[in-house]
């Protein structure tokens, strides 16, 4: 993978999401790398098939991105995206920024930024790589706190937050490397991370488990340790840190 930045780029004025466009382009042969944004999303997604509220001053962006990686990787680039979402706000001289895992990016402890990645095709392997970013506004009535960067005194309109996180996109994709650099993503990861060695309570498919966030797997699990010192593995659902719980954040 070569010549993130500048890339290619569509823009709508609306879409179902940006997402769904990418799939589309996909089935239809496109292979990328592209960029797309809509100005407003009637239908954005989430994990879990959650709906992301999007109305118009976020930002809206879906890289389509062919890859050499195996199928069984793919998810690593949820932590590349977090990881150059972190950087771009960063440098846009925003303080109290943090990871959830596994793809969120939060603001003095509320959601700022969502993170979806899917399989667009197969032959050869594109991902959608979905970002939307809290610009003008936060949506109301969500279940979890939530923030944008205006209310944290950032003027700047989705344009500029788009060709930061571009440029740091790129910067990240290439450190990946097709997977054989996420050791380095990782740890980038960890650095900048949410609750490491903090309690925490992981919802999966068999039920709650709870115990103390150790690592980040070098698979991009979450390492839960519990009291009797073993380590589990969480590869999927949602996780709530206890410090997060007892100030109403995430809860």
């Amino acid at each position: 993978m070569t010549g993130f930045h500048p890339l290619p780029l569509r823009r709508f004025d609306r879409l179902d999401s940006t997402n769904a466009e990418a799939l589309r382009l996909a089935a239809a042969g496109e292979k990328g790398p592209l960029w797309i944004r809509a100005d407003v999303q009637a239908e954005g997604r989430g994990r879990q098939g959650r709906t992301w509220v999007s109305d118009q001053g976020n930002l809206f962006a879906t890289l389509l991105l062919p890859t050499e990686a195996d199928m069984a990787i793919i998810p690593q680039l949820g932590f590349v995206a977090a990881v150059a979402v972190h950087d771009a706000l960063t440098n846009l001289d925003l303080h109290g920024l943090s990871l959830k895992w596994p793809n969120d990016v939060l603001l003095e402890g509320a959601k700022v930024c969502g993170i979806l990645a899917e399989v667009a095709a197969t032959s050869p392997v594109t991902v959608a790589l979905g970002i939307g970013v809290n610009v003008a506004h936060a949506p109301e009535a969500m279940p979890y706190p939530v923030t944008s960067l205006c209310a944290h005194g950032i003027t700047a309109t989705a344009d500029p937050v788009f060709e930061k996180l571009s440029a740091s996109l790129g910067m990240w994709l290439k450190i990946w490397g097709e997977g054989r650099g996420f050791p380095s993503v990782r740890l980038a990861w960890l650095e900048r991370c949410f609750g490491l060695n903090s309690p925490v309570t992981a919802h999966g498919p068999d039920g709650p488990l709870s115990g103390t966030f150790r690592d980040l797997g070098k698979d991009g699990a979450l390492m839960l340790e519990t009291p009797d010192r073993k380590r589990h593995a969480i590869h999927s659902g949602e996780v709530r840190f206890a410090s997060m719980s007892a100030a109403g954040i995430l809860a």
